[in-house]
């Protein structure tokens, strides 16, 4: 009779699923940041494509790279000679290609992306840069004791800054003004 069931066996059904659910805190956290993983390598491949796309109905060369880096999905276009021009001047274009790329991963995914877009090595190198400024800034308000203003920054930008400044002893910074003047300014502590 196949709808016999022993004792025996009804107990190890039950027992099969608890003892499969006692996983310990760092086995959680593990299977949780490479399902995190999964889902931000997902977003960098739903990205690629809708670049890709658009590299190819620009006719525009390019290779694109995707990483996985402090919990988002980066995306690189490197190779082509027409790439510049979606940098634009000061990144504008960049910026808004970036949100579009965004917008088609939310699309298809139904969840907000926070992925990062760079373009000919654009954002790396202005990141390099921000950085040297925000370190020099802070040694000349060391060392004066007087407050220096930047100019106005998009929030990518200040948020680099402000890293720079962190690691400086005897300063501070902090964000003044309204978008689009919104601004570094570094201040000696007290």
């Amino acid at each position: 009779m196949a709808d016999d069931v022993t004792v025996e066996e009804e107990q190890t059904a039950t027992e099969a699923p608890a003892e499969a659910e006692a996983e310990s805190p760092a086995e959680a956290a593990a299977e949780s940041a490479a399902e995190e993983d999964d889902e931000l390598v997902e977003e960098g491949e739903i990205a690629a494509d809708y670049l890709e796309s658009l590299l190819d109905i620009l006719d525009f060369d390019g290779d694109i790279d995707l990483d996985v880096e402090g919990g988002r999905a980066i995306v690189a276009i490197d190779g082509g000679e027409d790439l510049a021009k979606l940098v634009g001047q000061r990144g504008e274009v960049l910026d808004a290609l970036q949100e579009l790329t965004r917008l088609a991963v939310q699309q298809s995914t139904g969840d907000r992306s926070r992925l990062m877009l760079d373009v000919a090595g654009w954002r790396a190198g202005r990141r390099t840069r921000l950085s040297s400024l925000g370190a020099e800034v802070a040694k000349r308000v060391v060392e004066s004791g007087e407050k220096e203003s930047l100019k106005p920054m998009t929030p990518f930008e200040r948020k680099i800054v402000h890293d720079a400044v962190a690691k400086v002893d005897g300063v501070r910074s902090e964000s003044e003004g309204a978008e689009p003047n919104r601004r570094v300014v570094v201040l000696p502590t007290a």
